[in-house]
């Protein structure tokens, strides 16, 4: 059971999309695998999210400079007695396989998808509070009563061209949270701040504390110094204060 909650805090643009991205794709999949017309209906929103981040992103290239500097990176340490060489070669070669299929891929992710003209008439009506209700949508709502099979087929056809993007994402992912080792520190009267180190390219901040412990960790910052408060809440409705107490936490600041 897992006794801890972790806070993440990304140190640039790229890996803030990687992370927004990875949290819809886990959304997505739970979703479409529920049976319910509700399940299905938030398992479309989802994808329309994952659909607008690509559509804005200039994805593709994003991940493949992060996966070619996360190659070079690994063959640096690769002379390294302590590395693990099998382990090695085989994240090089998960690397190196992906970059071939996205390399290979033409024209924007998932465009067809982009298209469709029942996707660009959610999209329209999305934008208005419950505005995809049957009368509104009838072609939709027409899906929606599809069978399950039917509708579990359609949602894997159309999340098929962001396969390899989500698996893409979490390698890189993977990769820079155990890039490094967690550090036991605490946060006086609730706050902590600290420098990085300006020689290190840090991408990401995690923060682990107790469940059992009553606040939650508030982080700011940029690359080169950051902060982080633990916030508790006196009772629902009202604002967050910062604690007073001394907060035992793990830090850490993961690079790749």
């Amino acid at each position: 059971m897992n006794t801890v909650i972790t806070y993440e805090f990304p140190l640039n643009e790229r890996i803030r999309v990687f992370i927004r991205l990875e949290q819809l794709f886990l959304q997505f999949k739970h979703f479409s695998a529920g049976g319910s017309i509700a399940d299905k209906r938030a398992a479309i929103a989802t994808l329309l999210d994952i659909m607008a981040i690509i559509r804005r992103n200039d994805l593709k290239s994003e991940i493949l400079k992060e996966m070619d500097r996360n190659a070079k990176t690994l063959n640096k340490i690769s002379t390294n007695e302590q590395v693990d060489k099998t382990k090695l070669q085989h994240i090089l070669q998960e690397l190196a396989q992906i970059s071939k299929k996205l390399y290979a891929a033409t024209g924007k992710i998932g465009i067809h998808v982009m298209e469709s003209d029942l996707f660009q008439s959610i999209v329209q009506r999305s934008s208005i509070p419950g505005g995809t209700c049957s009368f509104d949508l009838p072609e939709y709502h027409y899906w929606l009563e599809q069978d399950e099979a039917a509708r579990q087929r359609d949602l894997a056809q159309w999340s098929l061209p962001f396969n390899d993007i989500e698996t893409a994402i979490n390698l890189i992912l993977a990769l820079i949270r155990n890039s490094n080792a967690p550090t036991q520190e605490i946060a006086s009267a609730g706050f902590y701040q600290f420098p990085l180190d300006r020689s290190q390219a840090y991408q990401m901040l995690k923060v682990d504390i107790d469940k059992s412990l009553p606040c939650f960790a508030e982080i700011s910052g940029g690359k080169h110094r950051c902060s982080i408060r633990f916030m508790e809440l006196p009772e629902a409705d009202q604002r967050p204060v910062q604690s007073s107490d001394n907060i035992p936490f793990a830090l850490t600041c993961c690079l790749f």
